[in-house]
């Protein structure tokens, strides 16, 4: 029987909402082991004179606990 947990996690870039995910998985595997999945629970933008200064995202992560 397999039991996992789920933490959040708020990951940013200057490029896109692609890369904000991309680098808090990358980031977040560095720490868990196990992780089988995660899910995007908000997504938000820095505005800045008029213009988008960073992508935002709010990550829910699942991985596995081990025995």
């Amino acid at each position: 029987m397999s039991i996992a947990k789920v933490t959040e996690v708020i990951a940013s870039s200057t490029t896109s909402f692609d890369d904000a995910l991309e680098s808090g998985i990358a980031r977040a595997s560095k720490t868990l082991k196990g992780i089988s999945g995660a899910w995007i629970a908000d997504q938000k933008v820095v505005v800045t004179n008029g213009k988008i200064s960073e992508y935002r995202v709010v990550m829910k992560i699942t991985f596995l606990l081990e025995d």
